[in-house]
């Protein structure tokens, strides 16, 4: 077969590609290398120069807004493939074929070396977030976060960004429920030193101005870089280079749009000074520290109402029984008594820098980080240590006090016989204080006094680490934040303990529609993981 004058162009790379489709544009699969750092995947396409310049772009967009071909159409830019080559070369495979994949895989690097001068000025590193607000929920979104914290702070990940692209079809015309969370998701990630980094990708364009999406976008307080004529800056792409040509309904020269597009968005790169990403990291520490924060206060809840329920069948059982336990201190009642059990989770260990397990401290019995806890294998290199301290547990220990093992504390209830010498003894350390029952009733008292009082204490916490990101983040008010207080607050309401919690939503998160909006599409998958977390621990209660 002759073959054509694309192919013959690029000859030396299709020797080593996989070909992918028979008619034009004749696709190709890149040879690329992969490489495994743990959960991490890095995709490398040609061999790197350490002293040519290098710029990154990290692209956010919910499945199917065609991220895979704006990947694989940098690919080809920087090739310096042409229209009438009529060849097409993919390193990442197409959103409509692999779906199901991009929505189950990790975030994945692609880096793209060997062009630099020839078609661009430097090498191109793509970070691509798969599937947020995909069919698996916001617990899968919350793994893809704690990937790029992993991606941003280990030895040899991304420690500086050029661009955060939000790839959003041209076709939107209002701002979906889902697209609002996502866009808020990634913008609470990032400190308040990105916004100047952050552009729109518009895919699946004609070439027309995408006045609907900038009416769209206008509502939802996202802050993006702006233009000369302050609006975002943005980019067009057309998504249909790579589709069989010259067939019914195909659009007129779609290279050129794209072309355009590509061109734009690289210059833009070149004129754009890297951002680094310390103070972004200290932002996903701290949503760390306040997730942790958040669940903790949770287990606390559920243990305080335990123990409540504990504390009032001891006052049924000694009001009932009084009379035989003044004649016999040592007569027994039965009741429900909480305990800490140490519970076995799945764990993972990926070469020399991943190791993912629970940090808990034994001397609270708490847990104090997970899931997400990869990178440390120390607890004192966890995220949720600060000053050598725990900022999780109660008593705020040591990070030497806790461990990192394959279990973590959940709160269980078992049935024990108890006696009026046993219950004085637990609930108060004066000895020789009355064994009398309206002693003892006065006691359980004040034990319920001491819960509440310790509730009211990591509420404040709480608003502390709300406080810190209002400081240092491109986006406080985020979804993800106020779905976990919105969670919090109605529990509270279920308890009839609504007030503080309720100041701390005015004054944390200034809710305007569009934090709303995506609050619709995210909290009934925020109540699915905790209300998961509660079913697993209750069906193992014994």
């Amino acid at each position: 077969m002759t073959m054509n004058t694309g192919s013959s162009k690029f000859k030396h790379i299709i020797s080593r590609c996989d070909r992918v489709s028979e008619r034009p544009p004749i696709r190709y699969r890149v040879m690329a290398k992969t490489d495994m750092s743990g959960p991490l995947k890095k995709v490398t396409f040609g061999k790197k120069h350490p002293e040519k310049r290098n710029k990154t772009i990290l692209l956010v967009g919910e499945t199917g807004a065609g991220k895979s071909t704006l990947i694989n159409a940098l690919l080809n830019y920087t090739m310096g493939v042409k229209w009438e080559d009529e060849v097409w070369f993919e390193i990442v495979e197409d959103e409509k074929r692999g779906q199901s994949e991009s929505q189950t895989s990790d975030v994945i690097v692609y880096e793209i070396f060997g062009f630099e001068g020839k078609t661009l000025p430097y090498s191109l590193t793509i970070i691509d977030t798969p599937g947020y607000g995909s069919t698996k929920g916001t617990e899968h979104d919350v793994i893809i976060s704690q990937r790029l914290f992993d991606l941003f702070r280990s030895q040899d990940g991304v420690h500086e960004i050029d661009a955060v692209g939000l790839a959003v079809k041209a076709t939107e015309s209002r701002v979906s429920d889902r697209l609002l969370y996502i866009f808020n998701s990634i913008m609470s990630l990032f400190g308040n030193d990105i916004a100047k980094h952050i552009v729109l990708l518009i895919t699946y364009s004609n070439g027309r101005r995408p006045e609907n999406v900038f009416q769209a976008l206008k509502a939802t307080n996202i802050e993006c870089a702006q233009n000369e004529n302050n609006e975002p800056v943005h980019f067009l792409f057309d998504n249909y280079q790579h589709e069989v040509r010259n067939q019914p309904g195909y659009p007129d020269a779609p290279d050129k749009t794209s072309a355009c597009g590509i061109a734009k968005l690289t210059d833009f790169l070149k004129n754009t000074a890297p951002q680094k990403l310390e103070k972004t990291v200290e932002v996903i520490k701290e949503h760390i520290r306040l997730t942790a924060c958040i669940q903790n206060l949770q287990d606390r809840i559920e243990l305080i109402e335990l123990k409540r329920r504990e504390i009032k069948e001891i006052q049924q059982a000694v009001k009932k029984h009084e009379q035989e336990m003044k004649l016999n201190a040592e007569f027994e009642i039965e009741v429900n008594e909480p305990y800490k059990h140490q519970e076995s989770i799945s764990t993972g260990m990926w070469g020399l820098f991943f190791y993912e397990a629970a940090v808990c401290c034994p001397l609270c019995e708490e847990t104090c980080h997970y899931p997400g806890c990869t990178v440390a294998w120390k607890p004192a290199h966890c995220e949720v240590m600060k000053g050598g301290r725990c900022t999780a547990c109660s008593r705020k220990c040591l990070a030497s006090a806790h461990v990192k093992e394959k279990w973590r504390y959940v709160n269980k209830i078992k049935k024990v016989k108890k006696t009026l010498t046993g219950v004085k003894e637990k609930y108060d350390k004066n000895k020789a204080a009355s064994l009398k029952a309206s002693a003892i009733l006065d006691d359980l008292q004040k034990e319920i006094d001491n819960l509440e009082a310790d509730k009211e204490k990591w509420i404040d916490m709480v608003v502390q680490h709300v406080e810190t990101l209002s400081e240092i983040a491109l986006k406080v008010d985020s979804v993800s934040t106020y779905v976990h207080l919105d969670y919090l607050t109605k529990k509270m309401k279920e308890n009839g303990d609504t007030e503080k919690f309720q100041k701390l939503k005015e004054k944390t998160c200034q809710v305007n529609e569009a934090i709303r909006s995506g609050v619709k599409y995210a909290y009934d998958g925020m109540c699915k993981i905790f209300t998961k977390n509660k079913e697993n621990k209750e069906g193992t209660n014994v």
